[in-house]
């Protein structure tokens, strides 16, 4: 009986979706606190701000915020939880193909993300009076989509190394000290020269920096497109050397 690729990826995307959507763990957190930022910063407290123009600002923060979480513990807390399970051995023994349930993961990733977006541009639009053209909408929404991808790659890297217990701890030693530091939680002019040097070299800066652009309020030295996507692609291409190393290690252990 011959096997379908798609049938099996859809099938993985499925029972994916399926486990994430019933995991508190993962919702509650990765949804609650860039939802409960942008409420608390970006609706209730924007009016001592500069009103619709700091809602809108914020937005692209917490989106961006926001997504990076998602692919960052779908991927990382997924992963590891697979492995310390015993899963990850046997889909390496099952006759689905290696690619299949990482490329399910991402889209699981890229669904969640899209779906937590959406809900934020919707609070922005109703109760922070953000009033964007809608090629504007779009163009944030699908920059953050693809930005996201490098976050599903480091996500991949550091799940097929860090135990399940681990992993999620691990990952918000990373994700909230770099979202910081890229000016996700506060523009990134109020942040110390040093640290907004340091930014430069992050993925997470670039991603939103660019959102900001792409909404007409960049900071006052917002890198140029070009850098933030040779930044993301490098990045991605790095983490997926490091996470495809940590593959072949673990199945030649």
């Amino acid at each position: 009986m011959s096997r379908n690729p798609f049938r099996m990826l859809r099938l993985e995307t499925r029972c994916e979706m399926l486990k994430l959507v019933r995991a508190p763990s993962f919702v509650l957190p990765t949804f609650g606190f860039p939802v409960l930022f942008y409420v608390l910063f970006g609706l209730l407290l924007v009016d001592s701000m500069g009103g619709a123009q700091s809602s809108a600002y914020l937005l692209v923060s917490y989106a961006a915020f926001g997504i990076i979480g998602v692919h960052l513990f779908a991927l990382g807390v997924g992963v590891a939880s697979d492995r310390g399970m015993g899963w990850m051995r046997l889909k390496r023994a099952s006759p689905m193909p290696p690619w299949s349930h990482l490329l399910a993961r991402i889209l699981v990733a890229v669904a969640f993300g899209t779906v937590l977006v959406l809900f934020l541009f919707a609070l922005a639009a109703v109760f922070g009076d953000v009033r964007l053209p809608a090629r504007t909408w779009f163009g944030i929404g699908l920059w953050l989509m693809v930005g996201g991808v490098p976050f599903s790659a480091l996500g991949l890297a550091l799940g097929h190394v860090l135990g399940p217990k681990s992993a999620p701890a691990t990952l918000n030693l990373i994700y909230l000290p770099m979202s910081f530091a890229s000016g996700l939680w506060l523009p990134i002019d109020f942040l110390p020269d040093w640290m907004q040097s340091m930014a430069q070299g992050l993925p997470s800066y670039h991603l939103g920096a660019q959102g900001h652009a792409l909404l007409g309020a960049g900071v006052s030295h917002s890198p140029p497109i070009s850098l933030s996507i040779v930044v993301l692609v490098a990045c991605t291409a790095i983490f997926s050397a490091l996470a495809a190393a940590a593959w072949h290690r673990e199945g030649a252990g």
